[in-house]
């Protein structure tokens, strides 16, 4: 039986998390969806539309979703659900789980990997995260947590648009750019998003795309330019820019340094598979509690398909993708996303794994 795609939506306090899932729950979009709800606090899913038992944990909605509110282990849900659809008892073909607004996702993402029930019968299709356009910048400044729930995101979905000018919404975006390039952005106000942006986006599929927002590219170019061989010599290299900012910014944001940002490392030689394999192995071994989210396409020493590999802490798969194109520009391209990480150890390590 094909795996049940699975989707972690988090967001901080208050983010409009519950107005999606309300709308999930409600709306006849003739998809069958599971919503778990791993709460603890008050933030609950609106109780008028939940005529329930108080001892019953399962509600089937009236278009045919299931709402299931767990104030345990996810993972004894997750398999409880399981089961109860193997006997027929409920349908569903998806799973969404709502995270408490101060969760950390990177343990429930890692669920899906490490219990072998679990992976049995569920594929972690993405983490969308909600952002509050009018709270962000406080939240993020204040709470790591909220940094955290963008670092993993695969998709952002950015709420309260009204209530922010376009001066407040362009610099939230340019600060979530720096802590997540790879994250596509949309607006979702009054939790009106299509499902299409919140389900099947495939963001832990092995494949050999790394989408990563251009502006961050070239910023993040632009902050290394000019740096990387003047300290050299020191032994430092820059306080590195992880910043996609256009310098003339720095005083709008030069209080907004967020421990947890992104780099992308590129090159066209190719790498010596071996040497890689180690070094990455050592980076995950030292920094993998502080590597949120990373992934690359690779090009290794005498092969002709590409090599993509990714990882969420500690965790991390690679594959063979698809043979490089005959015009295609050969290079390998990274993006790292975490807590504080040493851009330069990173950068000069795989440096020396090129050929």
């Amino acid at each position: 039986m094909a795996l049940i795609p699975s989707t972690i939506l988090t967001g901080f306090l208050g983010a409009g998390k519950t107005t999606l899932l309300n709308r999930i729950l409600q709306e006849d979009h003739g998809l069958r969806i599971a919503v778990i709800e791993n709460e603890f606090g008050q933030e609950n899913i609106d109780n008028e539309i939940l005529v329930q038992d108080s001892s019953e944990q399962i509600v089937e909605m009236n278009n045919g979703c299931i709402c299931c509110t767990v104030r345990g282990d996810l993972i004894v849900a997750l398999t409880k659900l399981a089961q109860k659809r193997d006997a027929g008892e409920i349908q569903f073909d998806r799973v969404v789980i709502e995270t408490t607004g101060l969760a950390n996702p990177g343990p429930v993402a890692q669920t899906f990997f490490v219990d072998e029930e679990v992976g049995a019968h569920y594929l972690l299709d993405a983490v969308v995260t909600v952002v509050d356009a009018r709270h962000a910048m406080t939240q993020l400044d204040e709470h790591e947590e909220a940094q955290r729930q963008v670092g993993f995101a695969d998709k952002i979905l950015i709420s309260k648009t009204d209530l922010v000018d376009a001066a407040q919404l362009a610099e939230l975006k340019t600060r979530l750019k720096r802590i997540n390039p790879r994250a596509p952005m949309n607006q979702s106000d009054f939790g009106r998003a299509p499902l299409a942006e919140v389900l099947d986006i495939r963001g832990f599929n092995l494949n050999d795309k790394l989408e990563l927002d251009p502006g961050f590219l070239t910023a993040d170019e632009a902050s290394d330019h000019g740096h990387h061989h003047a300290h050299d010599h020191d032994g430092e290299h820059e306080h590195v820019h992880t910043e996609a900012c256009d310098h003339s910014n720095d005083h709008h944001h030069s209080h907004h340094s967020d421990d947890i940002a992104a780099f992308v490392f590129k090159s066209t030689r190719p790498f010596d598979p071996a040497r890689l394999d180690e070094f990455l192995g050592s980076l995950v071994n030292v920094f993998g509690p502080r590597m949120l989210r990373y992934k690359g396409v690779l090009l290794m020493e005498g092969a002709d398909r590409k090599v993509v590999f990714q990882g969420v802490h500690q965790i991390m798969g690679s594959d063979i993708g698809g043979k490089w194109g005959e015009d295609e520009e050969r290079g390998s391209k990274m993006v790292f996303i975490g807590k504080n990480l040493p851009k330069d150890v990173f950068i000069r390590g795989l440096e020396q794994c090129l050929v």
